[in-house]
């Protein structure tokens, strides 16, 4: 999704014991569609790979009304769109044009520069429908940075869980648990959805990666005696072992990885590289980065 001027302005946080906590600030995208921003924070700007996060709905669009994220231009990143309800269309300038659903996983590497929109389906304006799900957006390693562009869709069906007493894992990207995603990506990801069916199911989540978040979305659970609310980003000291223990059934995002090192972020532009970025603009502004098939009226210009 797009951003708007002043959006990558970070959130307020607070730290409980050793656990940094992320309360993310609502953002008005437009058109009454809103979002609640945990990356980037002042106290902690990236978690791993992961650079931008996003958590939008529940809503429910009206009978006629839809998300309409007009065509605007990404590099040196890739996004990943994760849904809990409804759908999304998304378009670009490779000529992708893909459905998501919940439990989907739409991965595009912006690398070098790509342009893409994403918006409901004219189908489902006509009766309304549901939209929840997660945005972020994860820097790519520099020497991967300036990589081709690509798009790729793995069905739910694709993704691999883990399902024992009372847990349900789905494994996005990257490794956990001994299960690998097909999820093609160029640095060591940690990326689930996770679901507590019952208060007392614990989950433990051991030191493996290197840089470890949590994004709660439903329900309350208890780490090290500390109980956490829904619309928290919680990041975990290097090391640690941590065990997450539910109150309530609960469900949260797990994500993290490798530390790549500092990255600018201006609007949809992230880089390792200020000229970067500046060169991004200008190409954008020229036409550079081409136009979306079957989405070629519309477009974001590039904020003042």
């Amino acid at each position: 999704m797009s951003t708007r001027p002043g959006d990558e302005q970070p959130p307020r946080t607070e730290r409980d014991g050793e656990i940094l906590t992320i309360t993310p600030k609502p953002r008005d995208l437009g058109g009454g569609f809103s979002v609640r921003r945990a990356l980037p924070a002042i106290e902690r700007r990236m978690v791993g790979p992961f650079i931008f996060w996003d958590e939008f709905g529940p809503a429910h669009f009206a009978a006629g009304e839809g998300l309409d994220v007009r065509p605007h231009p990404h590099i040196n990143l890739a996004t990943v769109t994760y849904l809990f309800e409804g759908e999304i269309f998304h378009r670009d300038t490779l000529g992708s044009a893909q459905a998501i659903s919940p439990g989907d996983v739409n991965w595009m590497n912006a690398g070098r520069g790509i342009a893409h929109s994403e918006r409901t389906r004219a189908e489902l304006r006509k009766g309304g429908s549901p939209i929840a799900g997660i945005q972020s957006w994860l820097a790519l390693p520099e020497e991967h940075e300036e990589s081709a562009p690509f798009f790729v869709h793995h069905a739910q069906a694709d993704l691999p869980v883990i399902e024992e007493g009372g847990k349900i894992v789905r494994v996005i990207a990257g490794k956990l648990y001994g299960k690998q995603s097909p999820v093609r990506a160029y640095s060591t990801i940690l990326y689930a959805d996770a679901q507590l069916a019952h208060a007392g199911v614990s989950m433990p989540l051991d030191a493996e990666h290197e840089e470890r978040g949590l994004y709660l979305v439903k329900g309350e659970i208890e780490i090290a005696g500390d109980v956490f609310t829904p619309g928290r980003l919680l990041v975990f000291r290097p090391g640690d072992h941590i065990t997450i223990k539910a109150r309530t059934p609960a469900r949260f995002m797990l994500l993290g990885g490798d530390n790549l090192g500092p990255r600018h972020l201006w609007w949809n532009f992230v880089s390792s590289r200020k000229e970067r970025i500046e060169q991004a603009k200008e190409d954008w502004k020229a036409g550079r980065f081409g136009t979306v098939p079957g989405d070629e009226k519309e477009f974001i210009p590039l904020p003042d």
